[in-house]
């Protein structure tokens, strides 16, 4: 399978940082980018598209040598969500196969976590951010209970090797790091698998 749209989109991405832009801008033109990459769904290779019974599966597209970002597929079975967590930096989702229903949540005046707004359904094609600065705080499902779905999320640093948190409602947030399931990453750069026979 050709590598070609994922790598451009990396190659737009590492740009977006090298800018150094304030992070509304980067998310804006981030989220462009993303957009156009999860408008075909042709190019994300299988073995990183396999759901499991037990829970979400993280697969790490890409990180960028100086752990600037992430590129990672969430694969949702039917059913399947997140603990309520944050992320600590910056973040773009995109729906690539079927979609994904976030609530958000705050906190209240007394500290207490409470949900901020109405659930947010994210059909395919759907593209969201999340950040510290414009909320950081939710929970994220597969919105059905039949079939899997998919998204492509980049984030603003390794986002598998940070230290984030979990939120229960009767206790303080607990550190994480969630790590992938991948221990291999797919070969964006074998340019030679992409030549026309001659």
């Amino acid at each position: 399978m050709s590598h070609v749209k994922l790598r451009g989109f990396i190659s737009e991405i590492a740009q977006l940082v090298d800018q150094n832009l304030p992070e509304a801008q980067l998310l804006e033109q981030g989220a462009v980018s993303l957009g156009k990459l999860i408008a075909e769904d042709d190019w994300l290779p299988d073995a990183y598209a396999q759901p499991s019974p037990d829970r979400y599966q993280q697969f790490l597209l890409y990180a960028d040598a100086r752990q600037r970002f992430s590129v990672v597929s969430f694969v949702w079975g039917p059913g399947q969500q997140t603990p309520v967590h944050d992320h600590t930096v910056w973040g773009l989702v995109g729906v690539l196969r079927g979609a994904e229903v976030a609530r958000a949540y705050a906190r209240n005046h007394h500290g207490a976590l409470v949900t901020s707004g109405n659930d947010q359904l994210l059909e395919r094609g759907a593209v969201a951010a999340v950040s510290p600065s414009i909320g950081d705080i939710h929970r994220v499902s597969n919105a059905f209970d039949d079939r899997v779905s998919i998204s492509i999320h980049v984030y603003g640093a390794n986002i598998g090797g940070i230290s984030r948190h979990v939120y229960s409602p009767d206790g303080p947030p607990k550190p994480f790091v969630s790590g992938y399931t991948n221990d291999t990453l797919p070969n964006l750069w074998n340019l030679s698998k992409e030549q026309p026979d001659s």
